[in-house]
């Protein structure tokens, strides 16, 4: 029996299910996954029998339920702290953790208009109102940071943060609507699909039968 579960939604469609999933897999630890497939009948009353909050994901240690998915990578980074998801210096993990809850609390226009959906290709799509914006804001910010603390490896902190996990979808997304980008977020985003635990999420995805319209 495996210390961990977390229960997720779609993988081809749950972009928070995907951020406390990849900093889960990058920990090392074994775990269970309760996939929950959303937009169907049973969807809510299945969710709630993981947490009251009605929410995907959760992560379960024993007697323990962590909802939210910035809450749970903070508590794999104090669990896992060889797993380094939080760089180790002070001035570095503040700003990784001020990136991480900016993309927690914000973008909403790039999450209303271009929705997660790995399998899909739509270039093109979903510029809407307020989705240029946030793509400009997106796209500096990982040049801060890559110019800042990412001397050392390919991620915005060097190696992977949960600040990579908080943007895990945000790269899927600027893929799946084929967003043009300069020459370093590209290389950014190049970056994070290649990561093997990206690439494993990926396959489930393609994996998946469910279709939702209009996610």
């Amino acid at each position: 029996m495996t210390q961990f579960t977390l229960a997720i939604g779609n993988y081809n469609y749950s972009s928070w299910s995907l951020r406390a999933w990849i900093a889960l897999r990058h920990t090392g630890a074994d775990f269970d996954v309760i996939r929950i497939p959303l937009d169907r009948p049973e969807t809510k009353a299945a969710i709630l029998a993981q947490s009251p909050a009605g929410k995907v994901p959760v992560l379960r240690e024993g007697g323990l339920a962590v909802w939210d998915s910035l809450a749970i990578c903070e508590y794999l980074a104090e669990r896992f702290p060889g797993a380094r998801l939080w760089p180790e210096d002070r001035a570095a993990r503040a700003t990784a953790r001020a990136a991480s809850a900016e993309m927690h609390a914000g973008f909403a226009a790039l999450r209303r208009h271009m929705p997660m959906d790995c399998r899909a290709r739509h270039p093109g799509a979903g510029h809407a109102p307020g989705v240029e914006a946030d793509i400009a804001r997106i796209t500096a910010l990982w040049t801060d940071l890559r110019t800042r603390f990412g001397a050392g490896g390919d991620m915005l902190f060097g190696h992977f943060t949960v600040a990579d996990a908080m943007f895990a979808p945000v790269v899927s997304r600027f893929a799946t609507y084929a967003v043009e980008l300069d020459r370093g977020a590209r290389d950014y985003v190049d970056a994070v699909l290649a990561l093997p635990i990206m690439r494993e999420w990926c396959a489930a995805a393609e994996a998946e039968t469910e279709v939702i319209e209009n996610p």
